[in-house]
C-alpha cells in the first residue's frame, strides 16, 4: 500500500514554514552577529545565498525521497554506506554537545544580568547554572517526551517569537524617535575589509546560526503538494530566518558599542538600553524570563532527537550495543547520561580561556566546524543519491544535474570556507594568547572527531 492512502498528507506550506522557522531560528546567535555591525547585512546575505538556501533545497529533495527514519544518518548511509552514515550523524550529534553550553550560558547571562550584571562574567555563576539546567532537562527526558511536547509550542512563541519580534520593533522605534546609532549604514561600514582573515570571521558564528534546515524536513512524506509547497516553504522561511536574525542583530548593534557586546547577555543590554530609554525598565524581569523559559524549552526539545540517530547506528553494529538501549518511557538512557556528562566537561571550557565572550566563541567556533563536517557529507550525499533510480523522489531541486551541481557546489564551498574560517580567533574578542587558543580550538575539534572513527574500526575488530 503506498503512503498517501496509508496515512493522510496533512501539511501545507505555513505548517512547513513554523517548522522550519521554530528549528532554525534562535535569539541566542543576535550578540554574537551584532558583533559586526553593518556588515553584518553583507555576510547574512551572502551566508543565505550560499548556504541557508542550499541547505533547504537539499535537505527537501533527500527527505522527500527517504523511507526510513533516521535522518541524516539514513540519507548518507543509503550514498556512501554505513560507515560513512554513522560519522555524519555523530558530528550532527558532537556539534549539539557543543552547542548546549553556548545556549545555557545564554540562559545564565540573562538570568544573572537581571540578579546584578557583574554576575554575566562570573565563571562559577555560570557554570553552575549551565550544569544544573542542563542535568535537570536530562532527567525529564529520561521520563520521555510527552510533557516536553505539550510545552514545546508556549516555549516557541514565548521565548522566540516574542522576544524576536520585541527587538526588532525597538530597533524600528529608535531609528524613527532619532535616537544616536553606534553603526552606520554608509557603504564604507556596508562592505567588510575582504583582505583581513578575522573579518570573515563573522561567517562562523552567522552559519551556526543557519543550521538546523535537515531537521525540519522530516515531515516530508505528510507534505499535501511537495513540488508546489516545499519551494514555497523553503522560500517562505529563508526570508524569514535571514530577516530576523538580521534586522534583530542590527538592532543589538544600533544601541551597543561592538566593544561592550557580551556574547552571553547581549540581547539583555540591548533591552535594557531600549527599556531604559523608553522608560520602561519594569518590563525587563518579563523579558528575562521569556528569554529563559525559550532558552531551556529548546535544550530540552532537542535533548533526544540528535540522539535517534545514534541508537539506530548502534542498533545496526556501528556502536557497542548497549547505547542503543532505551528505558520503559522510551528514551534513550545511555546515551543521554553520556551526553549530559560530556556537556559537563565542555563545560569547563569557561575555565581556559581569559573572559566569558572568548570561551564563548570558541565553543562556537568548533560547533560550527563538526556541523560543517556533516553538511559536506550531506551535501555530496545529495549529488550521489541523484543516480540511484529506485529513489522517488517528491521534490527536487530545480534545473535538472546543472541546478542540482550548482547548489551542492555552493553548499560543499560554505561548509570548507567556514571549516577553515573558524581557526582564525574574532579581531574584536579577547582571547588571550591565539597559540593557546588556537590550541584548544584544535583539541577540542580533534576530541570530538576522533570517538566515532575509534567505536567504528574498535567493533569491527
Amino acid at each position: 500500500m503506498s503512503r498517501s492512502k496509508m496515512t493522510p498528507r496533512v501539511l501545507g506550506i505555513f505548517s512547513l514554514v513554523m517548522i522550519t522557522v521554530g528549528s532554525v531560528d534562535s535569539v541566542r546567535n543576535l550578540p554574537t552577529t551584532a558583533l559586526f555591525g553593518t556588515s553584518l547585512i553583507f555576510f547574512f546575505s551572502l551566508a543565505a545565498l550560499c548556504f541557508l538556501l542550499p541547505a533547504a533545497l537539499v535537505s527537501a529533495e533527500l527527505a522527500s525521497g527517504s523511507t526510513e527514519t533516521g535522518g541524516v544518518y539514513s540519507w548518507v548511509k543509503d550514498a556512501f554506506g554505513a560507515k560513512w552514515g554513522f560519522f555524519a550523524v555523530w558530528f550532527q550529534w558532537a556539534e549539539n554537545v557543543i552547542w548546549y553550553p553556548t545556549i545555557l550560558s545564554f540562559i545564565a547571562g540573562s538570568m544573572g544580568f537581571l540578579i546584578s550584571p557583574q554576575l554575566v562574567q562570573n565563571k562559577t555563576f555560570l557554570i553552575t547554572v549551565i550544569l544544573c539546567a542542563f542535568w535537570g532537562t536530562t532527567v525529564i527526558n529520561l521520563f520521555g517526551m510527552r510533557l516536553s511536547a505539550r510545552v514545546a509550542a508556549i516555549c516557541t512563541i514565548m521565548g522566540l517569537i516574542i522576544p524576536m519580534l520585541l527587538i526588532i520593533s525597538l530597533g524600528t522605534v529608535w531609528i524613527i524617535l532619532g535616537h544616536p546609532l553606534q553603526i552606520h549604514f554608509v557603504k564604507q561600514e556596508l562592505l567588510p575589509h575582504f583582505g583581513k582573515p578575522e573579518t570573515w570571521v563573522a561567517l562562523t558564528g552567522i552559519m551556526l546560526s543557519f543550521g538546523g534546515m535537515e531537521i525540519a524536513t522530516v515531515h516530508a512524506g505528510d507534505v499535501e503538494n511537495p513540488k508546489r509547497d516545499y519551494p514555497m516553504a523553503m522560500l517562505f522561511s529563508t526570508l524569514i530566518i535571514l530577516g530576523t536574525l538580521m534586522f534583530g542583530s542590527l538592532s543589538i548593534a544600533m544601541v551597543l558599542p561592538s566593544s561592550q557586546i557580551s556574547l552571553v547577555a547581549g540581547l539583555m543590554q540591548a533591552y535594557s538600553a531600549f527599556f531604559t530609554a523608553y522608560h520602561l525598565e519594569w518590563v525587563l524581569p518579563v523579558v528575562a524570563f521569556m528569554l529563559v523559559l525559550g532558552g531551556v524549552g529548546s535544550v530540552n526539545n532537542w535533548a533526544i532527537a540528535p540522539t535517534r540517530g545514534l541508537v539506530i547506528a548502534a542498533k545496526d553494529g556501528l556502536m557497542p550495543h548497549f547505547f542503543a538501549y532505551q528505558n520503559r518511557h522510551g528514551a534513550p538512557a545511555v546515551l543521554l547520561i553520556v551526553q549530559a556528562v560530556i556537556v559537563s566537561v565542555v563545560t569547563m571550557t569557561f575555565l581556559l580561556l581569559p573572559s566569558v565572550n572568548a570561551s564563548y566563541w570558541l565553543l562556537t567556533a568548533v560547533g560550527a566546524q563538526l556541523y560543517m563536517c556533516m553538511y559536506f557529507l550531506m551535501f555530496i550525499a545529495c549529488l550521489r543519491l541523484r543516480t540511484h533510480k529506485e529513489r522517488f523522489h517528491h521534490f527536487r531541486i530545480p534545473g535538472g544535474w546543472v541546478g542540482v551541481s550548482i547548489v551542492v557546489g555552493l553548499g560543499c564551498l560554505s561548509a570548507l570556507g567556514t571549516f577553515i574560517i573558524g581557526f582564525f580567533p574574532p579581531g574584536n574578542i579577547s582571547v588571550g594568547n591565539a597559540h593557546h587558543y588556537e590550541t584548544l580550538l584544535i583539541v577540542g575539534l580533534l576530541l570530538m572527531s576522533l570517538p566515532p572513527f575509534l567505536l567504528y574500526y574498535g567493533k569491527k575488530r
